[in-house]
């Protein structure tokens, strides 16, 4: 079963609340944030974090270094090894290691020792890889290794990573493109170096600001349409005037304006007035699809920044947006929940 990052992390923090130290091998595409959400887990949980890449060691440098001492040899381990506290320890990019190298890891993630060394036991052991077809340069892990770890697989989500973006401030121009053209969030070019993932869209957002094109982020035929995207996209009606209640503008009909307009909305909004004033114009201007869409986006963002009781409150006493509410039992609900 594929996992959406949002889901994954919600699996993982329940491993650590609960305790389970079982060893975790995490599965995905390259560029889907396996590295950022393990990362993530750690800080949310004030753990320790080591990330080790077995590709890039020797099973000498993993095992430690043999030290004779009173007629026996001891293994002096690694000093990135971790001795005390709590953490995740996290085998990153396991698979890229050769069949050697793997084995020798594999006494370290199932007795979660090596050598005369010993995991401590506030310690998680994850690992994370790539799959054979997605085309990376990874070796078959062996069948006793695998059957040593809990196996998660992760897949791309647009909704989970327009939250991402929303939160972390990525350029609005981005998510509305990848809102329009959600089949771009992750793409594989065989062609070029460069192409679309959750992680080169992030560097594309940091490359637009910069007003630097975005094209040895994502490859020139996705930049293309990007920019052709962000040409129409200069044709939306004014964000102050309906954030602040005085547009009488009308929404507009091109699908890439519409989404482009959804998400500047909800990238602009800082307070509970404007996410009313904006779902106001909404409601009065446009068909039902597109104001679910905002709310869709809008929610899990007001819920982050600790405005969503206040909005729920002050929505629910609008005298049309009752009817709208009643139209979707998930929205209902979620209002019921803080009203």
């Amino acid at each position: 079963m594929l996992l959406s990052p949002s889901a994954l992390c919600t699996t993982l923090n329940s491993l650590v609340t609960n305790s389970i130290h079982y060893s975790v091998m995490i599965w995905g595409k390259p560029g889907v944030g396996k590295s950022s959400i393990v990362a993530q887990i750690a800080k949310s949980h004030d753990l320790e974090f080591i990330d080790v890449r077995l590709s890039q060691l020797m099973p000498s440098d993993l095992r430690g270094v043999p030290v004779p001492s009173e007629n026996q040899t001891h293994w002096y381990p690694p000093s990135f090894l971790p001795t005390s506290g709590k953490g995740i320890l996290f085998l990153d990019e396991i698979n890229m290691a050769p069949p050697a190298m793997q084995g020798v890891a594999q006494q370290l993630i199932l007795d979660r020792k090596i050598g005369d060394y010993n995991v401590p036991d506030g310690w998680h052991v994850w690992s994370a890889g790539n799959r054979i077809e997605d085309k990376a340069a990874v070796f078959q892990m062996p069948a006793p290794l695998a059957n040593r770890f809990l196996h998660l697989s992760v897949d791309v989500s647009l909704d989970d990573f327009k939250q991402y973006a929303y939160q972390n401030q990525l350029n609005q121009a981005i998510i509305g493109f990848l809102a329009f053209r959600p089949e771009l969030l992750h793409k594989p070019h065989d062609n070029e170096p460069s192409w679309p993932s959750p992680r080169s869209w992030e560097m594309a957002s940091t490359l637009y600001d910069a007003g630097l094109p975005i094209a040895p982020a994502v490859g020139s035929t996705c930049s293309v349409e990007f920019d052709a995207f962000v040409e129409i996209s200069q044709k939306m009606p004014n964000l102050d005037a309906i954030l602040n209640g005085d547009s009488t503008a009308k929404f507009p009909t091109s699908p890439s304006l519409c989404y482009a307009l959804i998400t500047a909305l909800v990238s602009n909004i800082t307070t509970c007035e404007q996410a009313l004033c904006a779902f106001n114009w909404l409601e009065k201007t446009t068909k039902a699809e597109w104001l679910q869409l905002f709310i869709n986006d809008l929610f899990p963002l007001l819920r982050t920044n600790g405005l969503f009781a206040q909005f729920a409150a002050q929505l629910i006493k609008h005298p049309t947006a009752r009817k709208f509410i009643s139209e979707y039992n998930e929205l209902t609900s979620e209002l019921a929940d803080v009203t």
